[in-house]
């Protein structure tokens, strides 16, 4: 199945395999099987009621967590077939990398993390990881999804030191500064491309941010003004695609053409060579600059909007006190997430489970049958 690869890819039959040792599949290669057990699981259904920029309830056609993985895992996939990478195993990461996100988007993280500085802080990345180890229960014979080592490789992508001592191999590479696969290289990157392009059409759609301010970004009105030569008098919907399809182009290209030089000049004869190198797959600095700007502009204007930060300012309130409430009560928690031992470092990292797994709408209900006398 991997007859197509270049040598320096993640092959599935030479892979460092999985935690607990498998049987391989007659017709599935390892990464096809980590892709289809992530997509089958409860907390990737969940993704599609949680935050990506806006909330949930707030409109029917703004990205969620689910619809921003699905970006992510297309435009990942077309790279990687450009740069003779395994496309299942960018699909794998790009599906399962964030599993572990709370409701609410980067806020909720952000409270958990202040919620649990006692008790181990709260990372997404190690939660999407714990995900997949251990809190999907589908298996007989093991507890998470049992992915391949380097599908949950590409998962983590930041840990500290500290926390990267207690994960074993996968954690080494944080201590050694050494690299992840190239398929991991670029999914990171495929994150970025998605987030930037979709965010400005919700960003445009919601009326927060308009075609005027973002002509102040130099990589945008490039593009705007491209579409208008190319066809006159468009406008609306259709200009707003038209140009972020340029868009995308421009940073795929962009990539596949500077990894691709990058990929020759180091030559790298396998995948531990890739490993023990410098990251090879990357932007130009003309296209880094640009995209870095666009970031700065949708920080600025976008994820820092009055009304965005309102909306913050509620979530952040709900994560906290549900969280404040199930530590100071635990009886209130359902039962599998009632820590028997009484030992409260598990119970708080229960709690964090608890509301880490909870879409945005399921956090407001339950909030509501905490605070509110009329709820039961």
């Amino acid at each position: 199945m991997d007859e197509r690869l270049a040598p320096y890819a993640a092959h599935s039959a030479t892979g460092r395999g999985r935690r607990y040792p498998e049987a391989a599949h007659a017709s599935r290669s390892q990464f096809q099987r980590d892709r289809d057990r992530i997509i089958h699981s409860s907390a990737f259904r969940r993704l599609e009621y949680k935050t990506q920029v806006f909330l949930n309830h707030e409109g029917d056609l703004f990205r969620t967590r689910l619809t921003h993985s699905l970006e992510v895992a297309q435009v990942g996939r077309s790279m990687a077939r450009n740069l003779g990478l395994n496309e299942d195993l960018v699909e794998a990461i790009s599906l399962a990398h964030d599993l572990g996100h709370t409701p609410f988007g980067h806020v909720g993280q952000d409270v958990l993390n202040e919620c649990m500085r006692d008790y181990g802080g709260f990372e997404h990345n190690l939660q999407s990881l714990r995900v997949v180890d251990e809190l999907e229960q589908h298996y007989g014979a093991f507890d998470g999804l049992n992915l391949m080592f380097e599908t949950r490789e590409g998962i983590l992508k930041h840990c500290s030191l500290n926390n990267a001592k207690q994960l074993g191999e996968l954690g080494q590479r944080f201590i050694d500064r050494t690299q992840p696969s190239l398929e991991a290289q670029l999914t990171n990157l495929a994150d970025e491309i998605a987030y930037n392009s979709h965010d400005i059409d919700d960003g445009l759609r919601s009326g927060l941010i308009t075609i005027a301010q973002l002509e102040q970004v130099e990589f945008f009105a490039r593009l705007w003004h491209d579409v208008q030569r190319s066809y006159p008098g468009l406008s609306g919907r259709r200009a707003i695609y038209e140009t972020l399809r340029r868009l995308i182009t421009a940073l795929a290209d962009d990539l596949i053409t500077t990894s691709t030089e990058l990929l020759r000049a180091a030559a790298p004869a396998d995948i531990d060579a890739v490993r023990a190198g410098l990251p090879l797959i990357r932007f130009s600095d003309g296209m880094r600059k640009d995209a870095t700007e666009l970031k700065r502009f949708l920080r600025a204007n976008l994820y820092q909007h009055y009304q965005v930060n309102r909306m913050r300012v509620k979530a952040s309130r709900v994560v906290r006190e549900l969280y404040d409430s199930f530590m100071a009560e635990p009886v209130l928690l359902p039962p599998d997430y009632l820590e028997p031992s009484g030992d409260i470092h598990k119970q708080a990292r229960k709690i964090a489970d608890y509301i880490a797994g909870m879409t945005d709408r399921y956090a407001i209900r339950e909030h509501r049958r905490l605070f509110s006398l009329d709820e039961l």
